[in-house]
């Protein structure tokens, strides 16, 4: 067993995170294990509870390690990470990542556009627009939720929508309607997860969350879609490459 170093200039509770974490990365403890308490940690490493407790109060900080009220600390689950530097498919990141992604179809409607799809889909204020809201979720972990906006007067029949549970959003619109999706864009930006999405997504409100915002665009930089997601922060993280 790795042991403190108490003359060291690096503090106590910092040398027990690295061996918390080294644990962790060497798959002595892995995603979602119940690691020892602050008291068990304190015992073993001859240190304080308070240093025990600092540690363990850093890497949860960190997203490293969650609490259970009443039931102890336990190892998070590695993030979803995507790349920003270019298009991508949520189905296929997670199936890149040996993970079996699904979506639940939550609705599927005809409603007017308010102010904001239809600037977005540059078409007029109450103008018919598809709403397919979908929950997206990995090995039945719910990951995002997501609500795309599509112009009615370029799809014609709705009905060839119910197949998006199995099939990719942007083949069945290249597929079905000839509409083919070459280039979007993406802002994000933080926010707390609401009541009814926590329900859906099954964490607490007030859980921090990413707003994701893209239109995408055809051929001729037409919008095809809107799309806004509530993409759950403890679960997923964007990156990009600068050069």
């Amino acid at each position: 067993m790795k042991k403190l170093d108490p003359t060291s200039f690096v503090p106590l509770y910092h040398q027990l995170k690295e061996i918390i974490v080294e644990n962790i990365e060497n798959n002595v403890w892995n995603p979602d294990d119940k690691i020892p308490s602050e008291h068990q940690l304190s015992a073993q490493y001859e240190v304080s509870r308070n240093t025990a407790k600092k540690a363990i109060e850093d890497l949860v900080q960190d997203g490293i390690l969650y609490r259970v009220q009443g039931t102890g600390t336990f190892v998070t689950r590695p993030k979803i990470e995507q790349s920003l530097s270019g298009f991508y498919s949520f189905s296929q990141v997670l199936k890149e990542k040996g993970l079996n992604p699904k979506d639940l179809i939550l609705k599927i409607s005809i409603e007017a556009a308010t102010q904001k799809v239809a600037k977005a889909l540059q078409i007029p204020r109450d103008a018919e627009v598809i709403v397919l809201q979908r929950l997206r979720c990995a090995n039945e972990e719910p990951i995002i939720l997501e609500s795309s906006y599509l112009p009615k007067n370029r799809i014609e029949n709705i009905e060839k929508m119910n197949t998006v549970g199995e099939t990719p959003l942007y083949d069945i619109l290249a597929n079905e309607y000839q509409l083919f999706v070459t280039s979007a864009k993406e802002t994000f930006e933080p926010v707390l997860i609401r009541e009814y999405e926590g329900n859906l997504l099954k964490v607490k409100e007030g859980s921090p969350a990413l707003l994701l915002e893209r239109v995408a665009f055809d051929r001729q930089r037409v919008p095809v879609e809107y799309c806004k997601s509530i993409v759950r922060g403890d679960r997923c993280r964007f990156y990009t490459e600068l050069i």
